[in-house]
């Protein structure tokens, strides 16, 4: 390989040849005309849903919205670069419920609650890195790897907890308020979403280190060849998915003030929705952290208007699963027009 070549593979895509320029500027059209029409679609939404409840556009219903899927959204800025690079990870749900349990039984035996907390997002994070070095390394498929931590992970916090929820009646004013405090009317947690989903966007659609997520999951072997080490950036985004989970569950336990070890099943479909949805391929190579942000309030509002038009639970799973249905087959068809 030449200097040549292994320069040109660090360049940001505008200073590539021009067909390369043409086709990111081909697919950055595509993306962002799929961004605008879930705007269109949310804004849809809204106006109907003001006109079939009158409690749809209270402040409490858009307060419990916007709670809702900022945590939820921290994850799902970790998955989404994860599918960015070519993986997907099973394991959120359980990830984040296991950083409940670490953090609540350290508090409880007596841990300064943001020491346990560092020590949760750690021990995620290690996990991450656990399930990249057998992707990498081993050679096992995401899929498989992250199956078994997601049930090795549920298995951790029944164990730990005897399957019942910690009570964290004690977490000081000062810890809780990163889950149920506000600077004015804005909600903290709400704006470490916008910190972590502004810091992400930028860096992926800006810096050369995150371009190489988008080159790796594209074509491994091509950016494999272009001097690219494939093996590390997939390792390293195995690794931020479950860091950011660690986050997460941190939040999630300041806000309830309590660690469930059941919390999080079914977390991974709504995740996954949401990035495909936004324009994540579970391909790889291709998908916006705004677009899926835009994916996760796409499903919350569509989750608070059935419970407000009183829906079954039941139907609400079958209209989340059939909405992922139609996402993927989207995302197959775009594929393959692509191909």
């Amino acid at each position: 390989m030449t200097k040549r070549s292994l320069a040109a593979a660090e360049l940001p895509p505008q200073t590539q040849g021009g067909a390369a320029n043409g086709l990111l500027s081909t697919a950055g059209r595509a993306l962002r005309m799929r961004e605008t029409g879930l705007v269109l679609i949310i804004l849809a939404l809204f106006i109907a849903m003001s006109f079939a409840s009158p409690y749809f556009l209270t402040w409490t219903n858009m307060r419990a919205m916007a709670m809702a899927f900022a945590v939820e959204g921290i994850v799902v800025v970790g998955m989404t670069i994860l599918l960015i690079s070519g993986g997907i990870d099973l394991s959120v749900g359980s990830v984040t419920a296991l950083a409940m349990v670490i953090a609540g039984l350290l508090f409880l035996n007596g841990v300064d609650p943001w020491i346990a907390s560092g020590i949760a997002i750690a021990a995620c994070t290690a996990i991450g890195a656990t399930m990249g070095f057998f992707v990498t390394r081993v050679g096992l498929h995401h899929f498989i790897v992250s199956l078994a931590i997601m049930v090795i992970a549920r298995g951790l916090c029944l164990l730990g907890t005897g399957g019942r929820p910690l009570g964290l009646y004690e977490l000081p004013n000062s810890f809780k308020f990163i889950g149920q405090g506000a600077i004015g009317v804005v909600p903290v947690v709400l704006i470490i979403f916008v910190v972590v989903v502004v810091a992400f966007d930028f860096m992926l659609r800006r810096t050369t280190m995150f371009r190489k997520v988008f080159y790796t999951g594209s074509n491994p072997k091509a950016a494999a060849y272009s001097g690219i080490q494939t093996k590390q950036v997939v390792f390293l985004t195995t690794t931020l998915c479950s860091a950011l989970c660690g986050i997460a569950g941190i939040i999630y336990m300041a806000r309830f003030g309590s660690a469930q070890p059941t919390f999080g099943i079914g977390m991974e479909l709504n995740v996954i929705a949401a990035a495909v949805i936004g324009g994540a391929s579970l391909s790889g190579g291709t998908g916006t952290v705004f677009g899926a942000i835009l994916g996760t309030i796409l499903l919350s509002v569509v989750s608070s208007s059935l419970a407000l038009l009183d829906v079954s639970v039941y139907w609400q799973d079958i209209i989340r699963g059939s909405i992922l249905l139609g996402a993927v087959t989207i995302d197959h068809y775009l594929n393959k027009r692509r191909g």
